[in-house]
């Protein structure tokens, strides 16, 4: 007798008139907003701008949806591609099938060229929105759960999701919630990364590495519990071996960056101040307090300098002043000295006269 178990909702999507409103979807979209905004706080923590990260977010997420769709549809090509089946339903992204492992890969070529374009190094980005990262998977999962999708092997434990559904495949009962084990998983790796990164301050892309060596294992033993269709290799899910290559890439990128590249990067952002820069004011303030900025110093320079001329023209009126002063004692002295001569030789021919006449008279 059941006791207790999860209940699956009875549908995923509600129509509002003709628009249907997808659960998965939701999660999703909610998942992408978490993300930016714990970004942004750890951007501007570091120094960065308010707005960066939502705005390299528009090039990421696009990339990362197609990414997780290819790499989805091409690890389970059967599902669109075999006999029976409908081709056009490989875009149907609402319907689930997105594989984390691409839209990683792909959504870093979407924030590579949104670095790129504002001269932002993309490891610093990446250490910023890395837990953001993590709590969007953690809520995207429950997309899952509104679609009856991807749970475990049979359980009647407590906890065990009740599946209700016989669409595709499935065969109702309860089954191991994988979707809410990687779920908690995902905000155990968040919660990771933002401890690991004060207490160590990582950067140059090691909290990214350590965000994707974490959930790699995490998705090992999840991956292994799983019983829906996928390709095996050597006994293992192809996600699997998927998981254990990334991991051990995550961990030599972690140990030869700390070797390499030690500590954090000095500057995250050109032109960005050491206290970042608050929302109200966005790119614009910033820019106003630049040029403000830049005049009061020009202004400043100016004043310096007038005031250094002016020094200068004083000094050199000084310094005129005191030479014509000594050309004139200088003048006054030798004219001086040359009447006391000329008194001194008249003196002399006058007393020479007078003992001539003395002499004669004599």
């Amino acid at each position: 007798m059941e006791l207790a178990y999860i209940p699956s909702p009875s549908r995923g999507v509600l129509h509002l008139g003709p628009i249907p409103l997808r659960a998965y979807a939701f999660c999703i979209i909610i998942g992408v907003f978490v993300a930016v905004w714990l970004g942004n706080k750890r951007w501007i923590a570091r120094g960065g701008r308010a707005g960066t990260v939502a705005d390299i977010a528009v090039w990421a997420v696009p990339f990362g949806l197609v990414g997780g769709r290819l790499y989805h549809v091409i690890t389970d090509y059967e599902l669109y591609f075999s006999e029976g089946r409908d081709w056009v339903d490989a875009f149907k992204v609402w319907e689930g099938g997105l594989g984390i492992w691409g839209a990683i890969a792909l959504g870093a070529v979407g924030a590579w060229i949104g670095c790129r374009r504002r001269g932002i190094p993309l490891p610093a980005y990446a250490d910023a929105i890395a837990p953001g990262i993590a709590l969007a998977q953690a809520i995207g999962r429950w997309g899952n759960w509104f679609n009856q999708e991807l749970y475990g092997r049979p359980t009647d434990l407590p906890w065990a999701l009740k599946i209700t559904s016989s669409a595709d495949g499935r065969i109702p009962g309860t089954y191991h919630p994988t979707f809410l084990y990687e779920s908690l998983w995902c905000v155990g790796v968040a919660f990771l990364v933002i401890w690991a990164d004060r207490r160590f301050t990582l950067g140059h892309g090691r909290a990214f590495a350590l965000y994707v060596a974490a959930y790699c294992v995490g998705r090992g033993w999840i991956e292994y519990m799983r019983v829906d269709d996928a390709h095996h290799i050597l006994g293992l899910r192809l996600n699997d071996w998927t998981a254990l290559i990334v991991f051990l890439l995550a961990v030599v990128y972690i140990v030869v960056s700390a070797k390499k590249r030690p500590g954090r990067e000095a500057e995250v952002e050109p032109g960005a101040g050491p206290e970042g820069e608050s929302g109200s004011e966005g790119d614009g303030g910033t820019e106003v307090q630049a040029e403000d900025k830049a005049g009061d110093k020009a202004d400043g320079e100016a004043g310096d300098k007038a005031d250094a001329d002016h020094e200068a023209g004083d000094t050199a009126e000084g310094t005129a002043a005191g030479r014509t002063e000594d050309a004139t004692a200088a003048g006054t002295d030798a004219e001086t000295g040359i009447e006391s001569d000329a008194e001194d030789a008249s003196d002399a021919k006058a007393a020479d006269r007078t003992e001539s006449s003395a002499g004669k008279k004599s």
